[in-house]
């Protein structure tokens, strides 16, 4: 048992190492019933539009969570929510890793850029983001892709610190030097040799990033900056304090926070689950 441990690769020592936390595993399964249930909305539930005649009723068999003050069902909202919230935070993570990671890598292989780099990943990171955010969603009109590209502007500067530390440790590797002295460019270099070593460090931030965005989109709607023509967790918060909903139905606003709290919980677990998986000397 122990020679077969040894000659397991990284990956796999990783994995098995992360198949033995069971919060991990856990935070990965309700990441994946999440992703199902934005995924399967239209089947699940029709989506929430119109009057009903059972206004602000507390959950019942008929309405697992019970109705808004015009009758629709919080659990439709909720599924339908699941959609665009995890949509908008996926998206946005998706481009703040972009940008991060190339301005992450440029700065660890071009010496040259390194400080000018620097200073605008620092000069981001000491903006007051919400305020920004607020400003730059009020000015751009509601929509989830506005949303999601503003998030993403003031996301990537965390994953671009992260990215480019994690690069400085591998431009020096001799196999980088190697690949300079048999001829090859610099974009073969960060293709083969850079970009493959940050990607575990990517992996994480992914996650992370993408539960930011979730909470940012939900404070977003939250102030009225949302599409108002779909349907998020912060949508429904809104929705719900406009219609003074927030002291007498306590239901229409305890499940779109759940949802929050036990996507940021999961995404949180996951990465330190990961982070511990690939800790190779904990897990041996």
């Amino acid at each position: 048992m122990t020679a077969a441990a040894v000659e397991l690769t990284p990956r796999l020592r990783t994995w098995s190492a992360f198949r033995r936390n069971p919060l991990g595993v856990g935070s990965a399964i309700v990441l994946l019933l999440l992703a199902l249930v934005a995924v399967c909305a239209p089947i699940i539930a029709p989506f929430p539009e119109g009057y009903g005649a059972d206004t602000s009723q507390p959950p019942s068999a008929a309405h697992w969570f019970g109705t808004d003050d015009i009758g629709q069902d919080v659990f439709a909202q909720v599924v339908w929510g699941t959609r665009v919230s995890m949509a908008v935070g996926v998206s946005a993570s998706v481009l703040a890793i972009v940008i991060g990671l190339l301005i992450g890598v440029s700065a660890a292989y071009f010496r040259r850029l390194d400080t000018p780099l620097g200073v605008l990943v620092d000069l981001s990171l000491s903006l007051p983001v919400l305020p920004l955010m607020i400003l730059v969603a009020a000015l751009a009109g509601p929509s989830v892709r506005t949303l999601a590209v503003v998030i993403a502007l003031f996301s990537w500067p965390e994953v671009a610190r992260v990215v480019r530390s994690q690069a400085m440790a591998i431009v020096p590797m001799p196999f980088v030097s190697a690949a300079k002295v048999v001829g090859g460019s610099s974009l073969w270099i960060v293709r083969k040799h850079l970009l493959p070593g940050v990607v575990p460090v990517v992996g994480v931030s992914v996650v992370l990033t993408t539960s930011r965005a979730v909470l940012a989109e939900a404070g977003l709607s939250f102030l009225g900056l949302g599409d108002p023509n779909s349907w998020s967790w912060g949508t429904i918060l809104h929705k719900a304090q406009q219609s003074g909903a927030l002291a007498t139905a306590w239901w229409t606003t305890l499940f779109p926070s759940l949802a929050i709290l036990l996507l940021v919980v999961s995404t949180t677990l996951l990465s330190v689950a990961y982070n511990d998986a690939r800790d190779h000397r904990n897990s041996s």
